[in-house]
């Protein structure tokens, strides 16, 4: 399990031994930062990877914004806002504001941005984020009224995350594909480069307004795509980066203690889990379709020693799909604990007492897939194992083509727990289990206003799919940071680097 662990070290190790002491880009106020994964595409809406989600919060600016020390909501371009009905919200907006490119910020652009993104035929990736909106309406320049299809009371929640504003003459012009080459907002940071997947420049917005995320104190940050950990540590070393993060915990630890690093960790809301085919959507014979198959799967995976080896930190084992900390996030569910002679015992009461083999997907984190793996060949679920790009293997999922897979969602850092349970169990594409009673259940506390009434239905829904079995849910993820001393720093929970927090020392 810890093989590949083990050659990273080993490999760090060795670059230790070399270690220079040039530092990175203070002296040109160039903030010098790794992405491991590639971004299919800058524009927010249109993809749905956590480096997309950091670079939204950087480049733009929704209406709301959310205190990650607090959790406090505060104006952001809206200065205020009022419930008009259950299913009508209106801003008073921030006034002065302009974007990158010289528009003047106004309730046009809040209007284009609502309405393009709530159509579903434009495509924006991740529907969950936006399909509770119906249109917007332009009341006067500074005032605007969001309309909602139904009753939606965690609203406020998604407009303080993934709800960013465009410009709207300059989004007409270009959609999607131009504002992924050459994006354009609000934010502390505009780019002034783009290579797709590979490199950003942002440079700070001289004249950001002054809002909750406060002006930025570094001049430029230089982003570059670096997939292997080890060509990471070398840059770290040689001074060519001054910031890596989503570091594995056993270098992170070796890191720790040397003087000319800062090493920290921090919980995230990011949960890995198995998402079983229990529908059959890859055939009407997959093993997933039954009930004592996808709860051997759940006791054929040691959750604690997972944890404990590979993740450390701030994670923690779950059992439910969400994060704990999310509104409705119920946590007294069905526990599989470790247990492979039960796991054994189950296949074969569902016919497979020599276990079947099957395609095993993962797209990201090979270690913790790999180790997954070991888990269930011991028990008889021979895997052949597939790792994709996290693109082809969504694609996959959304054609019905995966029987057994280890993913991730970060729910965009929305703190409910319909940006996780509602983004996968209500007969989406994404949905494996195809399940009328978590749906009907969905349904009642997406939108119900009493907060009670909303917990009650997503524990029932959570309950439902811990009892069936839909998932195995695994583990919180934590992340760790590592940085040069010429950096400060104060890493958030919602796994979002913060380049407008970040200062030299």
């Amino acid at each position: 399990m810890k093989g590949s662990f083990l050659k990273t070290t080993i490999a760090a190790t060795a670059l230790l031994a070399a270690a220079g002491s040039a530092w990175a880009d203070k002296a040109n106020d160039t903030l010098n930062v790794a992405f491991t994964k590639e971004l299919e595409n800058v524009d927010s809406y249109f993809n749905s990877a956590r480096e997309g989600v950091v670079l939204m919060r950087a480049i733009w600016d929704g209406l709301i914004y959310r205190d990650p020390a607090t959790n406090e909501y505060k104006g952001n371009l809206a200065e205020s806002w009022t419930w008009i009905d259950d299913t009508t919200l209106e801003f008073k907006l921030r006034q002065g504001v302009k974007f990158h490119n010289g528009e003047a910020f106004n309730a046009d652009d809040v209007v284009y941005t609502v309405n393009f993104v709530a159509k579903e035929e434009n495509g924006v990736k991740t529907q969950r984020n936006v399909n509770w909106m119906k249109s917007a309406e332009k009341i006067d320049d500074y005032t605007v009224r969001i309309y909602l299809k139904e009753k939606f009371p965690a609203a406020i929640e998604y407009l303080s995350g993934p709800v960013a504003i465009y410009p709207n003459e300059y989004y007409a012009e270009v959609g999607p594909s131009g504002m992924g080459l050459k994006p354009v907002g609000t934010g502390p940071y505009k780019v002034t480069e783009v290579v797709p997947g590979q490199h950003f420049v942002l440079e700070r917005n001289e004249d950001y307004f002054d809002g909750p995320k406060g002006k930025p104190a570094i001049g430029k940050v230089d982003i570059r795509t670096i997939p292997d950990v080890n060509t990471q540590m070398a840059e770290l070393f040689s001074g060519t980066l001054d910031l890596i993060w989503q570091v594995p915990a056993d270098l992170s630890e070796r890191l720790s203690s040397m003087e000319q690093f800062t090493v920290a960790n921090e919980s995230t809301m990011r949960v890995g889990y198995l998402a079983m085919d229990a529908a059959g959507r890859t055939g009407a014979d997959t093993p997933f379709t039954k009930l004592k198959v996808r709860q051997a799967v759940n006791y054929a995976i040691d959750r604690k020693t997972l944890v404990s080896a590979l993740l450390q930190g701030k994670s923690q084992v779950i059992w439910t799909a969400c994060f704990p900390s999310q509104f409705g996030c119920e946590q007294d569910v069905a526990h599989y604990d470790y247990d492979p002679e039960k796991a054994k015992q189950l296949l074969a009461e569902a016919g497979y007492p020599d276990g079947f083999s099957t395609e095993f997907y993962v797209y990201r984190d090979r270690e913790y897939g790999e180790a997954i793996a070991l888990y269930l060949n011991a028990v008889g679920i021979k895997t052949d194992f597939k790792m994709l790009q996290y693109s082809a293997l969504r694609e996959l999922n959304m054609k019905g083509e995966v029987p057994i897979s280890f993913q991730t969602w970060g729910s965009y850092s929305i703190n409910d727990a319909s940006a996780m349970v509602s983004q996968y169990f209500k007969h989406g594409s994404l949905d494996d289990a195809r399940d009328d009673q978590v749906l009907a259940d969905l349904n009642v506390a997406d939108s119900a206003t009493d907060p009670e009434v909303r917990k009650e239905h997503y524990s029932k829904a959570l309950k439902r799919i811990a009892d069936e079995a839909f998932w195995a849910p695994m583990f919180s993820y934590n992340t760790n940071y590592v940085f040069t001393k010429e950096v400060s720093y104060t890493p958030t929970a919602d796994e979002v680097l913060r380049f407008a927090t970040m200062t030299w020392n």
